[in-house]
């Protein structure tokens, strides 16, 4: 999600850090980030794991890992519970926002092979050189469920754990030959 009708709350940037494309490591680089650089955010994930910001004129994703607000009179790390308390917006990750963000840049055709790094929601399977992965449901009173891949060099395997209407849990994996 992104638009004029989202509230934007200041941060900063607590180390170095990179800019990315999306959320996660596998994205690519759109700036790096200085310490202590002025941020505009813009909402985080529902895990608050990565937030949508923007710095100097780019706009991307950043481990909210290094990313602080002011609340209350002294600097804290953004979580999961402080979002609803600060007014943060949780927001989506998709193809609309790399669309909008990215058209410009020698990697925006590249949309498939860098989401389907993440399955989605979760990473698993073969892609390109690398294969495995898993996938994790949280549930409501933060117990979770995982399933897992693995990597050989002729097959590897990704795993993915859906929840069912009702609450319960499907397992599933795949294995590809490479």
């Amino acid at each position: 999600m992104s638009g004029p009708a989202l509230a934007a709350t200041r941060g900063a940037t607590v180390t170095s850090v990179n800019l990315r494309a999306g959320p996660g490591t596998w994205y690519p680089v759109v700036t790096a980030m200085p310490p202590s650089a002025a941020l505009t955010i813009y909402g985080c994930l529902d895990a608050a794991s990565w937030c949508d910001v923007s710095w100097g004129g780019a706009r991307g994703w950043v481990s909210s890992n290094y990313v602080s607000v002011y609340y209350q009179g002294q600097t804290v790390a953004i979580s999961p519970a402080l979002i609803p308390v600060i007014g943060l917006t949780v927001v989506a990750f998709n193809q609309a926002y790399w669309n909008n963000h990215y058209a410009s840049q020698p990697w925006h055709g590249q949309w498939n092979g860098y989401y389907a790094r993440t399955g989605g929601a979760a990473r698993g399977g073969c892609v390109g050189p690398a294969c495995g992965g898993s996938g994790v449901v949280r549930g409501p009173n933060g117990g979770g469920a995982a399933a897992r891949g693995f990597c050989g060099p002729e097959q590897c395997a990704g795993g993915a754990v859906m929840r069912q209407p009702g609450g319960g849990l499907q397992f599933r994996g795949g294995v590809r030959e490479r």
